[in-house]
């Protein structure tokens, strides 16, 4: 074991994401609303897209974000409960846009093509954004309080977008091949896959692909061959 110079054993160096402060992080933070929260969350989802989760120290959000780091503490705890509350908003601002799309869709492909839109908005989005849910999916095999949460977020995901589709079918725009709640897991499968490959590979050649995606998508929605 590493000494520190005078025969004392070193302690084991902290992971980046800490995971007592991990299993703390599902708990709600205090709400914090406004302009200063919305500062909050862009300075830590920027700074986890730059730094990683073990460089956005309290201190640095702090200063980006233009408030004492004790605001940051009172509010949120550490850091983790943070990220949490990252992926809580920017997962709302998703689900809000899909939402808002497929509410004037009138036809299947309307329907695709909301889908591809949400889609595209995510994956050519701030890295931040990306970085943040990785943290936090990565953390997940650590900790079952993340896990729990964010099976939340995408229980969460998935009602929301099988609500919006049991409606489409309620007005005919779609016929499903299977119940809303299974044609929604599939339909986040395939963005979830596409979206690992298109943000580790920018270069990777997906038109072919993403085309046989929304093909699949328009079969399960029940367009006409």
């Amino acid at each position: 074991m590493p000494s520190d110079g005078e025969g004392h054993p070193c302690p084991p160096l902290k992971p980046a994401v800490d995971s007592l402060a991990l299993e703390a992080a599902a708990t709600a933070p205090r709400k914090l609303d406004g302009e200063k929260a919305q500062r909050i969350v862009a300075a830590m989802r920027a700074s986890v897209g730059a730094r990683g989760a073990a460089g956005s120290t309290f201190d640095v959000v702090a200063r980006e974000a233009g408030v004492s780091r004790g605001l940051l503490h009172y509010y949120f705890g550490s850091k983790e409960r943070l990220m949490v509350e990252v992926v809580r908003r920017d997962a709302d601002t998703r689900v809000a846009a899909m939402e808002a799309e497929m509410a004037s869709a009138t036809s299947v492909d309307d329907v695709v093509a909301s889908l591809a839109s949400t889609f595209e908005a995510f994956v050519s989005g701030e890295p931040g954004t990306h970085a943040v849910l990785f943290e936090m999916l990565s953390a997940s095999r650590h900790s079952e309080e993340i896990r729990l949460e964010m099976a939340d977020l995408y229980r969460r995901w998935r009602a929301h977008l099988a609500d919006a589709l049991r409606q489409k079918e309620r007005e005919g725009v779609v016929s499903l091949d299977a119940d809303p709640e299974t044609v929604a897991s599939l339909l986040f499968a395939l963005g979830d896959g596409m979206g690992v490959q298109l943000i580790s590979d920018p270069e990777w050649g997906r038109e072919v692909s993403l085309d046989l995606a929304m093909d699949t998508a328009r079969r399960i929605l029940g367009a006409e061959s």
